[in-house]
């Protein structure tokens, strides 16, 4: 029963989320043999303020 956690920065839309997830879930099937049924994939996204890359947070970031 594989499981996968993305962590990302908020800001993407669920179609955008959903998409991402079944790729993940098709890339597990194909890869392990797995039921699609087996794969669990779980977002945990971060407020773009408590987030931060090369010393700026990514709302600094969004501001160039």
């Amino acid at each position: 029963m594989p499981e996968v956690t993305v962590n990302m920065a908020a800001g993407r839309t669920e179609d955008q989320k959903k998409g991402m997830m079944l790729d993940i879930t098709q890339a597990l099937v194909k890869n392990l043999g797995v039921d699609a049924e087996a794969v669990t994939v779980q977002i945990n996204e971060a407020p773009l303020h408590n987030k931060m890359k090369g010393g700026k947070t990514f709302v600094e970031r969004q501001k160039k």
